[in-house]
């Protein structure tokens, strides 16, 4: 058989490409902007508690006058209540951008580094929600995301303080998560704001530092998107 008639050629075959990487950061400056937003939600709470402490308990007593009954509110007390509502749809919106970018930073690590994640898609989600795994878990995604691309180095310290934060506030549920009605919260306000203002500061603390992490994450998985040579680079994801 001639070299015409051979079915075999020199050519190695074309391999399959990797998955596509994703643009991230329109999602971070997403992220970082309603994280801002969600400070100064938590920021106006903690001056309402402040107003609600200064003016003090009226004579009639709490709103939730027990067994049932509520009195009417005051003014402020009824501000407190819509900025309360307006702080609690702020962080909900906060928390779909920071898991958007999340997601993109993950699908990223994989393509960049050829590696599965640690945990599976469902753990982005239920990873905050299921009681004790929740101490550690959105952490871990986080922080494999970062170390799957760059092995040799240190996790940024930043990291931690995310997290550590992010564990006091919710801690004895007076900081993301109240276990008390608004009005419960307006009363403990009346008897006991220093609790509540130490909530709300560590809740400021921990959107100020979680902007700063997906600054530096981003950062980092950006500059090794940019610095892979196009020829072993994925296709880039709309």
């Amino acid at each position: 058989m001639s070299d015409q008639d051979t079915p075999f050629t020199d050519k190695a075959p074309a391999s399959a490409p990797g998955p596509a990487l994703r643009p991230v950061r329109g999602a971070a400056r997403r992220a970082i902007a309603l994280l801002a937003l969600a400070a100064l939600a938590w920021t106006a709470r903690a001056v309402w508690h402040v107003r609600l402490a200064v003016t003090g308990q009226p004579a009639s007593g709490p709103p939730d006058q027990g067994g049932g009954q509520h009195r009417p509110l005051t003014a402020l007390e009824d501000s407190y209540h819509q900025v309360s509502s307006m702080g609690g749809a702020v962080t909900l919106l906060c928390a779909l951008a920071f898991l958007l970018w999340l997601d993109r930073v993950r699908d990223n690590a994989r393509a960049l580094s050829g590696a599965e994640p640690r945990y599976g898609y469902l753990w982005l989600f239920l990873g905050w929600i299921i009681p004790v795994v929740n101490l550690w878990i959105p952490r871990g995604i986080v922080a494999d995301a970062h170390r799957s691309v760059f092995p040799d180095r240190r996790l940024p310290a930043v990291v931690n303080w995310w997290w550590a934060l992010w564990l006091a506030g919710l801690a004895g549920g007076v900081g993301l998560i109240y276990t008390d009605s608004t009005d419960e919260v307006i009363a403990r306000a009346y008897t006991a704001v220093l609790p509540l203002l130490a909530a709300d500061m560590v809740i400021v603390a921990a959107a100020g530092t979680a902007a700063l992490m997906i600054r530096t994450l981003t950062t980092a998985q950006q500059r090794r998107m940019d610095e892979t040579p196009p020829t072993g680079r994925p296709g880039i994801a709309p």
